[in-house]
C-alpha cells in the first residue's frame, strides 16, 4: 500500500438530480413532467391502445411552470419520462428594487436577493400596489430544473 496522502477537490453541487424517473403510464393530469428540457404541468394525457405490434402510447400535453408555453410529447407508456422536482416555498417581500429585482426574508433570517419580478403583468400589478400600499406581502416561489420565479401571492394584512 501506498503512503501518499490523496487530496480531491470537490467543485459539485451535493449531486442532487433535478429531475426523477417516472413510468409514462402513471403520470397523471396536473402532475409534473419534463417536455423539451423544460418543467411542465401535465394539462392532457391521453394513451392509445396498442396496436397488432408495440406499445401503447401516452399523449402529454404541458404548459411550461415558467414561461406558459404549451408543450406536446408522445411516450410508450412503458418507457420511463424525467419528472422535475417542483418546491414551493413562501417567503415575505421586503423590497422592490428599481431594476426589477426582489428583496426577500427566508425563514431564517437571511435576505434572498436574486430573483426578478414575475412577467405575468397581473401578479406583477398586483405585488407593486401591495407594496405600495405598505402591506405585508407573502410570495410563493416555485422552483424546478435550477429556475425559480414568483408564481403567487398573499397578503398578510397591514405593516404595524
Amino acid at each position: 500500500m501506498s503512503d501518499e496522502e490523496h487530496h480531491f477537490e470537490s467543485k459539485a453541487d451535493a449531486g442532487a438530480s433535478k429531475t426523477y424517473p417516472q413510468q409514462a403510464g402513471t403520470i397523471r393530469k396536473n402532475g409534473y413532467i419534463v417536455i423539451k428540457n423544460r418543467p411542465c404541468k401535465v394539462v392532457e394525457v391521453s394513451t392509445s391502445k396498442t396496436g397488432k405490434h408495440g406499445h401503447a402510447k401516452c399523449h402529454f400535453v404541458g404548459i411550461d411552470i415558467f414561461n406558459g408555453k404549451k408543450l406536446e410529447d408522445i411516450v410508450p407508456s412503458s418507457h420511463n419520462c424525467d419528472v422535475p422536482h417542483v418546491n414551493r416555498t413562501d417567503y415575505q417581500l421586503i423590497d422592490i428594487s428599481e431594476d426589477g429585482f426582489v428583496s426577500l426574508l427566508t425563514e431564517n433570517g437571511n435576505t434572498k436577493d436574486d430573483l426578478r419580478l414575475p412577467t405575468d403583468d397581473s401578479l406583477l400589478s398586483q405585488i407593486k400596489d401591495g407594496f405600495a400600499e405598505g402591506k405585508d406581502l407573502v410570495v410563493s416561489v416555485m422552483n424546478a430544473m435550477g429556475e425559480e420565479q414568483i408564481c403567487a401571492l398573499k397578503d398578510i394584512g397591514p405593516k404595524n
